[in-house]
Parts: structure tokens; C-alpha cells; sequence
């Protein structure tokens, strides 16, 4: 059969324009989606005194609350009968991921689920909303739905952190955990306490691939009956995730859809409020950013034994020397 050489040219030059339009629209949803992003949340205007130095908001920062939502029913035991949404799901992982977009940094706050604030008793929608002084974990379970949920626990995070923009949300039941930890191949971690009561494997010290139900087991597990048992799961949680970066930004080199293959699988147990053109911006600079160990960042403070549970209060001048280094830089009198 002859070779029509004119119609191979032909679709070769479409197929090359075609990929340039590609190309482009995926740098234009690129674009938006930064833009988009920065200016969701506004900025604190103007500089700020404190101790004699002036510090000034850095807008080169995009920064997003991570939840981890447990909506077993063991959770709400102690107090279920205190309201009518106890199925929504306390957060008991808070983090915040805070992207420099200027030096490609990644830091992570990690918030004490018994971090005492004022929660918003949401569930009335008519009028002002009522508070009351409880774990900042209760916040999201105290919403009619999960999107109220997270708007409200989006809101008690940003007051207990002086009014620091967030420009997104997302709130994963940890019931998703096997999936995702599964979908970028697992995640290595030296254990950090016995966690054999679910798993055999997961003895202090041992080096484990976590794949599957371990994973779940080793992120959600904590001794009821230990003292501060919160504070040793905080840093498994911590641990976990600081892997769990690494390896997915080996996984998205190798496979850019992957960010867009998670979303879709975990979409029916998260919610979030990261659009499209936002994750596609956030899935083509993820494998350009720098994250390790040193990364990671707790707020100091002090547990103690409340009337029924656990209570955390925070070193005041620590935390906002904390958010000054982090979302601040130091400038020049003006």
C-alpha cells in the first residue's frame, strides 16, 4: 500500500500543535491556579511591632489545614450525648502545610488535638454563633455537615494563629489512609512505640515498610489509658507524614496523573475546597520543593488533666514566635 507522505505530515504537524495547546492551557491552569491561591485568603496589611523589631507578612506563603477526621464511633463515647452530629468527625490530626513559593520550602505545624481555644457551637446557623472553651479537635464535629465542619475548624485554627491567612482545606477520613499510603508505594518509618496490638511488626525500633492496614494502625493507634498518649501519636503522625512527602514526590516523577488519581479515589472521604486549576498547580511544583525532618514544627505548651480529659494550653510568646519565623520576615522601620 503507498504511504500518503502529505497526510502523515499532516497529522504530524496537528499532533504538534496540539501538544503546544496543551502545553499551554496546562501553564495557563498553572498560573491561575497560583494566582488563584494566593489571593483566596488576603494578607495582614502592614507591618507589625514586636519587642522592638518590625516583622511584615510573607506573601510568597500558600498555607493549607490538613485534617485528619476520625468518625469512629469510640471517638464520641464521652460525650455523644451532648449533641446531634457526633457522626461528623472530630479532627485528630491538625496540620498546617505552609508552601513558600519563592524558595521552595515546605514546613509543617503540627497542632495538639487538645490545643484548648474557643470552639464554635455551629450547629445554630440562625444569628451570632455561641462558643464555648473545649479541644480544638471537637470543632469539626460540631458542624451541621462536613463542609460547616471545616469552615469552623478552618476559623478556631486561624484565631488560635493571630489571623494567619489559610487558603485551603482538606479534611481525609483516616479510614483513607491504606489508600493512599498504597498509592505512592508505602511509606518506611523506624517505629516509634509498640504498636503490636494491631500489628505484630510494629515494635519499637523495627524498620518497617508500612503498606495497607499498618499504615492506617500506625497513625491512628494511642493508649487510652497513658498520660499526654496524644503526644507520642502526634509524632508517629508527624513521622508518617514527613515519609509519606518523600514518598510521594517520587511518585508523582514518576507519574504526574498521580495527584489527580488520588483525588478522584479519596474524593468520597474528603473534604476539601481545593479547586482543579488549584490542584493542578499544586501537582506540577510538588516535586519541586524541599521538605526533610527539620521541616516539621510543634507548638510548645503544657498538658495537663482537665475535670474529665486531657488539656493542652500553649506557650503564648513561644507560639508567636513561632508564627513570626514562619509566615513573617523581618523588616526596616518604615
Amino acid at each position: 500500500m503507498r504511504i500518503n507522505k502529505k497526510f502523515f505530515l499532516i497529522a504530524a504537524i496537528s499532533i504538534f500543535i496540539l501538544s503546544v495547546l496543551l502545553s499551554g492551557c496546562l501553564a495557563i491552569l498553572r498560573t491561575f491556579g497560583k494566582n488563584h491561591l494566593q489571593n483566596k485568603a488576603g494578607a495582614p496589611s502592614g507591618p507589625i511591632k514586636y519587642q522592638d523589631t518590625f516583622y511584615e507578612y510573607n506573601e510568597n506563603i500558600i498555607t493549607f489545614l490538613i485534617m485528619g477526621i476520625d468518625k469512629g464511633k469510640e471517638t464520641f463515647e464521652p460525650w455523644e450525648a451532648e449533641m446531634d452530629n457526633s457522626g461528623n468527625g472530630q479532627a485528630d490530626a491538625l496540620f498546617l502545610a505552609v508552601l513558600n513559593t519563592e524558595d521552595y520550602t515546605i514546613k509543617v505545624i503540627g497542632i495538639n488535638r487538645n490545643t484548648m481555644t474557643d470552639i464554635y457551637f455551629c450547629d445554630n446557623t440562625d444569628g451570632p454563633v455561641p462558643t464555648f472553651f473545649s479541644q480544638i479537635a471537637l470543632q469539626h464535629a460540631y458542624g451541621k455537615d462536613g463542609t460547616v465542619g471545616c469552615e469552623y475548624q478552618l476559623k478556631t485554627v486561624q484565631n488560635l494563629f493571630y489571623g494567619i491567612p489559610i487558603h485551603g482545606y482538606a479534611a481525609i477520613n483516616v479510614d483513607a489512609v491504606p489508600t493512599i499510603n498504597d498509592m505512592v508505594g508505602g511509606v518506611d518509618v523506624d517505629v516509634l512505640e509498640d504498636v503490636t496490638l494491631y500489628d505484630a511488626s510494629l515494635i519499637e525500633g523495627n524498620h518497617v515498610h508500612l503498606m495497607g492496614e499498618s499504615a492506617y494502625w500506625y497513625v491512628k493507634y494511642r493508649n487510652i489509658d497513658q498520660f499526654a498518649s496524644v503526644d507520642m501519636r502526634a509524632n508517629r503522625q508527624s513521622q508518617y507524614l514527613n515519609g509519606f512527602i518523600d514518598a510521594a514526590k517520587q511518585s508523582v516523577k514518576e507519574n504526574p496523573f498521580l495527584v489527580f488519581q488520588l483525588y478522584k479515589k479519596i474524593m468520597p472521604q474528603m473534604d476539601t475546597d481545593i479547586s482543579t486549576t488549584e490542584a493542578v498547580y499544586l501537582a506540577s511544583v510538588l516535586p519541586q520543593y524541599h521538605f526533610d525532618a527539620d521541616s516539621f514544627y510543634s507548638i510548645p505548651g503544657k498538658t495537663i488533666m482537665g475535670e474529665k480529659y486531657e488539656e493542652f494550653y500553649p506557650d503564648e510568646d513561644a507560639l508567636l514566635m513561632l508564627i513570626l519565623d514562619i509566615f513573617y520576615r523581618e523588616v526596616s522601620e518604615s
